[in-house]
C-alpha cells in the first residue's frame, strides 16, 4: 500500500510539472548541478542539460549511479534511432520504478526539448532523491518539510513553512548545517537582514565541507519574490541525504538514552533502598538493647521516667519507623516490577538487607518490645509497694525505738538493793508491768522483722540499712528480754522480804499499759497510708474503719475506768498521807498522757474519714476512666478487624478497571486515615489510665497494645494493597495489556486461588492448563522458577500478572540496545568516548563511559570501549 501511495504521489507531481512554463529556466542551474553531483562519481559531467542527454548515454549513466543498478546495454551508434533507443531504455527504467511519465517521450528528449528534458530530470529527482524521504508516514514533500522544521526549530528567526520564501534569508540553510556540524558556521553572528551573506556562507560551506555542489544562486533567490520550489527542494534534499547518517545516529542515541534513563532511575531506587534499609536496621539495632534492658531502677521517679521514655517511643519514634518499613517494602516491590518490565535482572540487596532480613529484625524488635511495658508497670507497682513497706517499717521502728529508749538502763539499775520494803514491792510491780508492756511490744517487733523480710524478698534497694536497723532492734529486744529476766529474778529473790504492795498503782499500771499500747496502735493505724486499686478495696477499708469507730465508746469506758483508778490512788495518798512523791512507781504512763493520746485518737478519726472519702472518689474516677477506655476500645477493636477483613475481600475481588479499584482503595485508605483521631483519643484515655496507675480493666478484653498492633497492621495492609494495584497498572501500561486481558487474568487467578490471594503449585499448573498451556514437567519447572524464584511453593497475583504480561508483550532487548550502540559506533565493534559525548546527553554519556570496560579486540584503538559487554550487563546474561 505504501508503494502505491508513493507512486501515486510521484505521478501527481509529474503531471503537475510535466509542462514547464518560462519560469522553468530557474531550476536549470540547480538540476545541472544536481546531475553533476552524481555523474562526477562516474568521472564525467554535463555542460548543457538539454543537449548532453540527447543521445541517452549520460542519461542512462546518471540512472545507474543514483540507483546503484545496471541498465540494459546502450546503443553506441550515432543515428537518431540509436539515441531514441537509449532514451527509451532510460525512460523504461524510470517507469519500472513505479513512475508514470506523462507527456514525456524519447523523441522530445532526443530533439533537445528543454521543457521535457527538465521535466524528466525533475521526475528523476522526485523519484530517487525525494520520494524515499518519509517522516512519520507523510508524503515525500511533507516529510522533507517536517524534517527541516524539526531540525531548525531551536533556531531564532527561522520559520520553515514551505520550499520557497521561507528560505530567502538564508538562515534556514545555515541552521541545517549548524544543527549537524556546529563547528562549520558561527550561527550567532548571522543577521536576518543580510540574506546574501547568509546564503553564500551556506552554499560555500556545503560545497567545501559537505560535498554538496552549489545548485542555487544567492542573487537569484534574493532578487526573486518567490524562489523556485523545485530548485529549493532539490538542494535541500541533498542536505537530507548528507545528514542521513546523523539521523540514524540520533535514532540510535534516543534508544540508548531511553535505556540508560531507565537504568539510572533503577540504580537510584536501589541506592535509596540500600540507604533506607541501612538506616532502619541501624535504628532497630540501637533500639533492641534498650528494650531488652530489664535492669530495674532504685526509685519510683527513675522507673516512671523509663515508662515515659517508652511512651514517647511508642507515640513518637516507632510510628515513623513503621511507615519507613512499609515504604521500604513498597519501594522494593515497585523497583522489582520496573526491572521486570525493562527486562533487567532482579534487584538483590546487599548482604543482610533483604526485605526478609528487615522483617526478621523487625520481629526481633517487637519481641524485645513485648512485655517491656508490662515489666515497667510491674516494677513501678513493686517500687510503690516497697516505698509503702519502707515507710511502714520506719514508722514502726521509730515507735519501737522511742519505747525502748532508756529501757536497758532502767533494767540494769540496782535500786532494789537500798529500797525499802514498799519500794521493793513497787519495783516488783513496776517490773511486772514492764513485762506486760514488753509482751505487748512483742507483736510490733515481729511486724518489724516481717516487713524487713518482705523488703528483702522484693529486692529493696536500701535493704542493707533496713536489715541493720532491724538487727539492732532484734538484738536490743533480746537484750531487753535477758535483762528483764535477770531483774525479775533479782526482784523475786527480794520479794520474800517485801510484803506491802500498792495494789492500786499496780492495777493502774496494768490497765494503763495495754490501753496506752492500744491507743498507740490506733494512732498508728489511723495514720497508716493505704494503697487500693478498686472501689471494693476502699469500701473494705471504710467498713473496717467504721467497725473501729464502733469500739470507741467501749474504749472511752476503759479510759474512764483507768482514770478512776488514778483518782482513787490520789485519794488514798491524800487520805493516808502516803509519801509517793506524786508519781506512780510502777509505770511512766500518767493520766495526762492518756488523755493527750485519747484526744489525738479522736482528732485522727475524722482525718481518716476524709482520707477514705477522697480515696473513694479517686477510685470512682478510676472506674470512670476504665469504662471510658473500654467503651472506645470495644468499638475500635472490632472496627479494625472488620476493615482488615474488608481489605482482604477487596484485594481478591474484581470490580471495574484497575483505576476504579485504585480510586476506591484510596478513598478507602482516606476513610481509614480519617479514623486516626479516634485512635489518638484512645491513646489519651490510655495515658490517663496509666497516670492513675490503673493496672486492670474488667470492662474490655482489648488493651492499648492490641489496638496499636491492629492499627499498624491495618495501615500497612491498605498501603500494600494500593501498591499492588499500582504495580498492576504499571505492568499493564508498560506491557500493553488491555483491561479485558487483565480482567481475564484476574478471573483465572481468582478461580483457582481458593480465596486466599495465592495459588499453590498444583493450582497454578491447573490454571495454566485451563488457559491453553501444554505443560511438560520441564516446562512447568521452568515457569515455576520464574514466578517463584524463592521456591516457596506459592504464586502471588503479582507474579502471575508479570508472567502473563511477559507472554503477551514485547520490550526493548539487549540485542536492540547493542544494535543501537553499533550505529553510533559506525559499525565498529567498539566505540570511543568522544563518539558517546557527541551523540548522547552529557550525563548519560559519562554514565556509559564510567561503566564500559576497555575494548580488548584485535581491531581496537587506544581508549576504545566495549559497548557489547555493557549491553549485556544492562539486561543480564540470560537475555543474550
Amino acid at each position: 500500500k505504501n508503494k502505491i501511495k508513493k507512486n501515486e504521489s510521484v505521478n501527481l507531481i509529474t503531471q503537475q510539472t510535466g509542462s514547464f512554463t518560462s519560469k522553468t529556466e530557474r531550476p536549470r542551474t540547480t538540476f545541472t548541478a544536481w546531475c553533476n553531483s552524481h555523474l562526477r562519481k562516474a568521472g564525467t559531467q554535463i555542460e548543457n542539460i538539454e543537449e548532453d542527454f540527447r543521445d541517452g548515454l549520460k542519461l542512462m549513466l546518471l540512472l545507474e549511479v543514483i540507483s546503484g543498478e545496471r541498465l540494459a546495454k546502450p546503443e553506441r551508434g550515432k543515428m537518431r534511432v540509436h539515441k531514441i533507443s537509449n532514451v527509451n531504455k532510460a525512460l523504461d527504467f524510470i517507469a519500472s520504478k513505479g513512475v508514470k511519465l506523462v507527456s514525456i517521450g524519447a523523441e522530445e528528449i532526443v530533439d533537445g526539448n528543454a521543457k521535457m528534458t527538465l521535466g524528466m530530470i525533475w521526475t528523476i529527482i522526485l523519484r530517487f532523491a525525494i520520494q524515499d524521504i518519509s517522516v512519520e508516514e507523510t508524503s515525500a514533500k511533507e516529510g522533507l518539510l517536517l524534517w527541516c522544521q524539526r531540525k531548525t526549530a531551536p533556531y531564532k528567526n527561522v520559520n520553515i513553512q514551505n520550499f520557497h520564501i521561507s528560505w530567502k534569508d538564508g538562515l534556514g540553510f545555515c541552521a541545517l548545517i549548524h544543527r549537524h556540524r556546529p563547528e562549520l558556521i558561527d550561527y550567532g553572528k548571522l543577521r536576518k537582514d543580510d540574506p546574501m551573506t547568509n546564503l553564500n556562507t551556506a552554499f560555500d560551506v556545503a560545497e567545501k565541507y559537505l560535498d554538496i555542489p552549489k545548485m542555487l544562486d544567492a542573487e537569484d533567490i534574493v532578487g526573486t519574490a518567490r524562489p523556485d520550489e523545485k530548485a529549493i527542494m532539490t538542494y535541500v534534499s541533498s542536505f537530507y541525504h548528507a545528514f542521513s547518517g546523523a539521523q540514524k545516529a540520533e535514532t540510535a542515541a534516543n534508544r540508548i538514552c531511553k535505556v540508560l534513563a531507565v537504568n539510572q532511575e533503577n540504580e537510584q531506587l536501589m541506592e535509596d533502598y540500600e540507604k533506607l534499609a541501612s538506616d532502619l536496621l541501624e535504628w532497630i539495632r540501637r533500639t533492641i538493647p534498650w528494650l531488652e534492658n530489664r535492669l530495674p531502677e532504685n526509685t519510683m521517679q527513675a522507673m516512671q521516667q523509663k515508662l515515659e521514655d517508652f511512651r514517647d517511643y511508642r507515640r513518637l519514634h516507632k510510628p515513623p519507623k513503621v511507615q519507613e518499613k512499609c515504604q521500604l517494602e513498597i519501594n522494593f516491590n515497585t523497583l522489582q516490577t520496573k526491572l521486570r518490565l525493562s527486562n533487567r535482572p532482579a534487584f538483590m540487596p546487599s548482604e543482610g538487607k533483604m526485605v526478609s532480613d528487615i522483617n526478621n529484625a523487625w520481629g526481633n524488635l517487637e519481641g524485645a518490645e513485648k512485655g517491656y511495658e508490662e515489666w515497667l508497670l510491674n516494677e513501678i507497682r513493686r517500687l510503690e509497694r516497697l516505698d509503702h513497706l519502707a515507710e511502714k517499717f520506719r514508722q514502726k521502728a521509730a515507735i519501737h525505738e522511742a519505747w525502748t529508749e532508756g529501757k536497758e538502763d532502767m533494767l540494769q539499775k540496782r535500786d532494789y538493793e537500798t529500797a525499802s520494803l514498799s519500794e521493793i514491792k513497787a519495783l516488783l510491780k513496776k517490773h511486772e508491768a514492764f513485762e506486760s508492756d514488753l509482751a505487748a511490744h512483742q507483736d510490733r517487733v515481729e511486724q518489724i522483722a516481717a516487713i524487713a523480710q518482705e523488703l528483702n524478698e522484693l529486692d529493696y534497694y536500701d535493704s542493707p540499712s533496713v536489715n541493720a536497723r532491724c538487727q539492732r532492734i532484734c538484738d536490743q529486744w533480746d537484750a531487753l528480754g535477758a535483762l528483764t529476766q535477770k531483774r525479775s529474778e533479782a526482784l523475786q529473790r527480794t520479794e520474800k522480804l517485801l510484803e506491802t504492795i500498792d495494789q492500786l498503782y499496780l492495777e493502774f499500771a496494768k490497765r494503763a499499759a495495754p490501753f496506752n499500747n492500744w491507743m498507740e496502735g490506733a494512732m498508728e493505724d489511723l495514720q497508716d497510708t493505704f494503697i487500693v486499686h478498686t472501689i471494693e478495696e476502699i469500701q473494705g477499708l471504710s467498713t473496717a474503719h467504721e467497725q473501729f469507730k464502733a469500739t470507741l465508746p467501749e474504749a472511752d469506758k476503759e479510759r474512764q475506768a483507768i482514770l478512776g483508778i488514778h483518782n482513787e490512788i490520789a485519794k488514798i495518798v491524800q487520805t493516808y498521807h502516803v509519801n509517793m512523791a506524786g508519781t506512780n512507781p510502777y509505770t511512766t504512763i500518767n493520766p495526762q498522757e492518756i488523755n493527750a493520746k485519747w484526744d489525738k485518737v479522736r482528732q485522727l478519726v475524722p482525718q481518716r474519714d476524709q482520707a477514705l472519702i477522697e480515696e473513694h472518689a479517686r477510685q470512682q474516677n478510676n472506674e470512670r476512666l476504665r469504662r471510658q477506655f473500654a467503651n472506645q476500645a470495644n468499638i475500635i477493636g472490632p472496627w479494625i478487624q472488620n476493615k482488615m477483613e474488608e481489605i482482604g475481600r477487596i484485594s481478591i475481588e474484581m470490580h471495574g478497571t484497575l483505576e476504579d479499584q485504585l480510586t476506591h482503595l484510596r478513598q478507602y485508605e482516606k476513610s481509614i486515615v480519617n479514623y486516626k483521631p479516634k485512635i489518638d483519643q484512645l491513646e489519651g484515655d490510655h495515658q490517663l489510665i496509666q497516670e492513675a496507675l490503673i493496672f486492670d480493666n474488667k470492662h474490655t478484653n482489648y488493651t492499648m497494645e492490641h489496638i496499636r498492633v491492629g492499627w499498624e497492621q491495618l495501615l500497612t495492609t491498605i498501603a500494600r494493597t494500593i501498591n499492588e494495584i499500582e504495580n498492576q497498572i504499571l505492568t499493564r501500561d508498560a506491557k500493553g495489556i488491555s483491561q479485558d486481558q487483565l480482567n481475564e487474568f484476574r478471573a483465572s487467578f481468582n478461580h483457582f486461588d481458593r480465596r486466599t490471594g495465592i495459588m499453590d503449585a498444583e493450582d497454578f499448573k491447573t490454571c495454566l492448563i485451563s488457559m491453553g498451556y501444554n505443560l511438560g514437567e520441564n516446562e512447568f519447572s521452568r515457569i515455576m522458577s520464574i514466578v517463584d524464584p524463592n521456591r516457596m511453593g506459592i504464586v502471588t497475583f503479582q507474579a502471575f500478572i508479570d508472567f502473563m504480561s511477559r507472554e503477551t508483550a514485547d520490550t526493548d532487548t539487549a540485542d536492540q540496545v547493542m544494535a543501537s550502540f553499533k550505529v553510533l559506533a559506525g559499525d565498529k565493534n567498539y566505540i570511543l568516548a568522544d563518539e558517546l559525548r557527541r551523540e548522547l546527553p552529557p550525563d548519560q554519556a559519562e554514565y556509559c563511559i564510567a561503566r564500559m570496560a576497555p575494548y580488548t579486540g584485535p581491531d581496537g584503538v587506544p581508549g576504545a570501549l566495549d559497548y557489547m559487554s555493557f549491553s549485556t550487563a544492562l539486561y543480564g546474561e540470560s537475555d543474550l
